[in-house]
């Protein structure tokens, strides 16, 4: 490997290690990135430089990975709202037949009404949030600037629900061991298992993206 191709390389290689979020988006971001030092690195050598100098070149051209990784972080905190919104809507179901079973097999009914509320409740509030991230990041900020603090909003949105369905979980599974129809309560519990594992880890890389700092302007 050439010194040009190598700090070509160990710039992109930084960058991966100063950013956070979806990996496929990140991936592909810091590809986009890689491509265009090495592109404007090649216009400098054929300009006359050395290789090397021409890759310094182009590095100062970028900025240092300090100096971009805030604008390219902002898009990626995006990114992972988006991700966290989604995996929310498609846990919504999840937790709707949660709400169902608890409703028809609860052995007291106070307790399952209260059960069955709360994950009505999580649910749709959810689910609206999610669809008004995934409006307002995707065709609609072709037209107006994502708020700032949407990310924020959707990472503890997404730690809310999480949270709820692991509590739904211990509940359903306590519900399960003194009610009669115990296989129907085992079952919405392992539902809401599945949907916590599916939103926590997203909701958990969302909160670490939004407190980054954002990029200076002015």
């Amino acid at each position: 490997m050439s010194p040009a191709d190598r700090l070509v390389q160990e710039y992109a290689a930084d960058l991966t290690a100063a950013l956070h979020g979806p990996a496929k988006a990140k991936s592909r971001l810091v590809e986009e990135v890689r491509d265009g030092l090495a592109d404007t690195a090649a216009a400098y050598a054929d300009a006359g430089l050395s290789e090397e100098e021409a890759a310094r070149r182009a590095v100062r051209e970028f900025g240092t990975v300090g100096e971009l990784a805030p604008s390219c972080q902002r898009e990626l905190t995006v990114a992972q709202a988006r991700h966290t919104a989604r995996a929310v809507t498609l846990t919504a179901p999840f937790l709707l037949g949660c709400w169902y079973l608890a409703r028809t097999a609860g052995h007291d009914p106070a307790v399952a009404r209260l059960l069955a509320v709360h994950l009505a409740f999580v649910a749709t509030v959810a689910a609206l949030l999610a669809a008004v991230t995934l409006a307002a990041t995707g065709s609609l900020a072709r037209r107006l600037p994502t708020p700032e603090r949407l990310p924020l909003v959707v990472a503890w949105a997404g730690t809310t629900a999480s949270g709820a369905m692991a509590a739904a979980t211990l509940a359903l599974a306590a519900a399960a061991a003194l009610a009669t129809d115990w296989a129907l309560l085992a079952f919405a519990g392992a539902l809401a298992a599945a949907a916590h594992a599916a939103i926590a880890p997203s909701a958990r890389t969302c909160r670490r993206c939004a407190r980054l700092p954002e990029p200076a302007t002015g």
